[in-house]
């Protein structure tokens, strides 16, 4: 008996000395590993607010808990893709090179994103996207669809854009100014649907016109003409910074009588559009842009955020004094909210050693979130789930009802717009 006793002492004892081991090995491994990666493939060009404010975001969500995933740090890499798909090509086969890549945060253009989406689901590489809007993004035609959205998602702009200008607004004849790409052909299909259901209330579609990249100030007049003359009430525009800029300067240098006012998707609150167009010039603008429902500048109350901005003025303390320093701020927004989904995630399903088998652990876990997750736009209850053809938003943290119309303040800054 004695003896017995004596061996199941020897045993408990060898495995509670073996288990500290393992545990100290597991702990020793996450704290001498390669920092874990996450890309950023986005426009650090000619969109550059649009993308650092969109890292940032990042950087001030993962700071919340020490710059770590499962106990390794985080390292962020961006790539550079300049609003060109072959570009963004370039920089998902790179990731795929890198052992200790995770996922891919995108930026604020749809057309690399939809012209590489079968390559980003058939090689399975996990993207979260904080502002690129077109709708099929997250709608890849399979159950392992890899792409999740916190942002708008045009399969419901249209329709937020067309119920702000015949709700609140009281127009009847809007008329559609779209930048020719997937981006544009999204929100014509969505906009004319959205018109067409207020027929019955007397509004009708003025026209559709179609622009490309780079357009000159001839053109743009030319365009902007043919529109007022058609008897169209209102602008519908489509456009980013560059282009939205070109439209809204030959707008202000037409005569007052063919100066309409315009309701913009968000594209042109991605950059310096109000350097562009300074305060003076911009006053005399009838301008709106879609927006979604939270903002530091409009709700100065909100402990939550008042909480999370003291945290990035601490991180970029050059750069961000008041919230109205903070350009593109959707981006700033949404990538934080992505990010403390991301966060819980990992608390939830764990990460390996293996990267490939992370990727595949984390899109499960991150369409099964278990715990609520405080965000700036909204507490997030399971905000994404299984996608199917009969479940077309699985991957859309964001519903119509996020969704809220802005302008811009003297100072650059984004006020919310009642609605």
């Amino acid at each position: 008996m004695v003896a017995i006793l004596k061996f199941n002492r020897f045993i408990f004892g060898f495995v509670i000395v073996m288990g500290t081991c393992l545990l100290g090995s597991h702990v020793s491994w996450a704290a001498t590993a390669a920092p874990i990666t996450i890309h950023i493939d986005a426009d650090f060009s000619l969109h550059k607010a649009s993308s650092i404010s969109i890292e940032r975001g990042i950087q001030t969500a993962l700071d919340e808990v020490g710059n770590e995933l499962g106990n390794r740090p985080v390292e962020i890499v961006r790539k550079d893709h300049r609003g060109s798909t072959p570009r963004s090509s370039r920089n998902l086969k790179q990731f795929l090179k890198d052992s200790e890549a995770l996922l891919v945060f995108t930026g604020l253009h749809s057309p690399p994103l939809l012209a590489n989406r079968e390559f980003i689901n058939t090689n399975k590489i996990l993207t979260l996207d904080p502002w690129a809007a077109a709708g099929p993004i997250t709608r890849f035609p399979s159950e392992e669809n890899w792409i999740f959205r916190l942002s708008i998602d045009d399969s419901k702009a249209g329709r937020a854009i067309v119920d702000h200008v015949v709700n609140v607004d009281g127009f009847k004849k809007p008329y559609l100014l779209l930048e020719n790409t997937g981006w544009g052909k999204s929100n014509e299909r969505t906009m004319l649907k959205a018109i067409k259901y207020y027929q019955k209330q007397g509004v009708i579609s003025g026209g559709v016109e179609w622009f490309n990249w780079n357009l000159g100030a001839a053109q743009a007049k030319q365009i902007l003409m043919k529109i007022s003359d058609s008897g169209a009430d209102v602008i519908l525009l489509v456009a980013n910074v560059p282009d939205g800029a070109q439209f809204l300067n030959v707008l202000l240098e037409l005569p007052k009588d063919n100066q309409l006012p315009i309701r913009s998707h968000w594209g042109i609150s991605g950059g310096d559009l109000t350097k562009l167009i300074p305060y003076d010039k911009r006053k005399g603008l009838d301008l709106a842009f879609l927006q979604t429902s939270f903002s530091f500048v409009s709700q100065p109350d909100n402990t939550f955020g008042q909480e999370v901005f003291r945290r990035a003025q601490q991180l970029f303390p050059q750069d961000l004094q008041t919230p109205t320093d903070l350009q593109a701020p959707a981006g700033f927004i949404h990538a934080y909210d992505l990010t403390k989904i991301l966060i819980q995630t990992v608390k939830e399903v764990g990460l390996g050693k293996d990267m490939v088998t992370n990727r595949l652990t984390i899109r499960k876990g991150l369409e099964n979130v278990k715990h609520p997750v405080k965000g700036l736009i909204k507490t997030y209850r399971k905000p994404f789930g299984v996608f199917d053809a009969k479940t077309p938003d699985a991957h859309e943290a964001l519903s119509l009802g996020d969704m809220a119309m802005g302008r811009f303040g003297k100072h650059g800054e984004i006020l919310l717009l009642a609605h």
